[in-house]
């Protein structure tokens, strides 16, 4: 069966038809399944994925890293894609589409790999705002520093926090010379066996699926919020409306990487949910505020839930948020737990 149920006529565009690629439920092996059109947009590059050996590990036991690298398009078309992990406990995919906007600056990084024993997987959307130089740096430097840091499996939810603040610097040293000023917001969910992290810095989000509720797992970063406000006004800046609440009538987000002309008041430190995985968890949603401007926590799950591979929930949430009316990039990430259950035979897997 293809993931064709509910599948609206394709949209004409300034006359170009665009459609989605999508996933062939049939294929046991995600790696290796076919693609049918989808309508709504045309996935113009196929996406890759590539086996890297961290050659930064030293004392811990540690697997080839699976890395989904992101092909970026230069028309503005969209992308898709969808992996199983080989154990059967978790699957994923993502989608991408610059929308309308006139430029691409999502990003988005996935990273897979076994340490001391433990399965560890890596998801993370991260936003641009004034340029994409900023999330193209977190995608390539983010989460490599973080599996580096010295304390990550042994105290994970501090190595996260340094982890950001430390690639905030590292990227504002690389900018010194410049005249950009780029900035980005980063989600994250990191997996250490059966615990999970969830880190936020920005106003892209996180939710799950738990017993069939959404459950956010991370709080937008708005300048409005009290806590936020109490922190900003604290260090001498200005929270005003400006079509938006907006720092310094500037920026629409209170915390974000990059941003140095604001830094003294938008921080890179995370807020960070942890969450032991139990059988009531069911899927994981991240994505850029493209999606959740104008789709709610709920919505988003409840159209998830309805497609049996991530690969096809994360295509159907970017063709709801792009029908809606969504006037951003829009990038998704889609991750399943399937609780005691074996998907793969040895045969299948040969």
């Amino acid at each position: 069966m293809i993931c064709n149920r509910g599948l609206r006529n394709a949209i004409v565009q300034a006359g170009n038809i665009v459609r989605l690629s999508c996933l062939d439920r049939s294929s046991n092996n995600l790696n290796a399944s076919r693609r049918v059109s989808y309508p709504l947009f045309q996935k113009s590059r196929s996406s890759s994925a590539k086996m890297m050996v961290d050659s930064g590990a030293t004392e811990e036991k540690r697997g080839p890293i699976l890395d989904v690298l992101q092909e970026r398009d230069d028309d503005g078309g969209f992308t898709s894609g969808g992996w199983r992990s080989e154990d059967g406990k978790l699957s994923w995919g993502y989608s991408s589409f610059r929308g309308k906007r006139a430029s691409m600056e999502d990003f988005y990084d996935i990273k897979s790999s076994n340490i001391d024993g433990q399965t560890v997987c890596l998801f993370g959307i991260f936003d641009g705002h004034g340029g994409s130089r900023a999330a193209e740096f977190l995608k390539e430097h983010l989460f490599e520093n973080l599996m580096k840091h010295p304390q990550f499996m042994a105290d994970t939810k501090l190595a996260i926090s340094e982890t950001y603040q430390q690639t905030d610097m590292d990227f504002l040293e690389s900018e010194r010379d410049t005249y950009r000023d780029d900035g980005s917001t980063a989600s994250t969910a990191v997996l250490v066996g059966d615990h999970l992290y969830v880190a936020n810095v920005g106003d892209s989000r996180t939710v799950i699926s738990k017993g069939g509720k959404a459950i956010p797992l991370s709080e937008d970063h708005k300048p409005n919020r009290s806590d936020e406000r109490k922190r900003i006004e604290s260090a001498g800046g200005v929270v005003m409306w400006a079509g938006t609440w907006r720092v310094g009538g500037v920026l629409a987000m209170s915390r974000a990487f990059g941003n140095r002309m604001l830094k003294q008041f938008v921080v890179a430190e995370p807020e960070i949910e942890d969450q032991v995985i139990d059988e009531e968890f069911e899927l994981l949603v991240l994505a850029s505020d493209g999606l959740w401007d104008v789709v709610p926590n709920e919505d988003a799950i409840s159209l998830a839930r309805t497609e049996e591979e991530p690969e096809a929930a994360a295509c159907k949430l970017t063709e709801t948020a792009f029908t809606r009316g969504s006037a951003d990039n829009i990038t998704c990430i889609v991750v399943r737990f399937h609780q005691n259950k074996t998907y793969w035979t040895a045969e299948q897997q040969d």
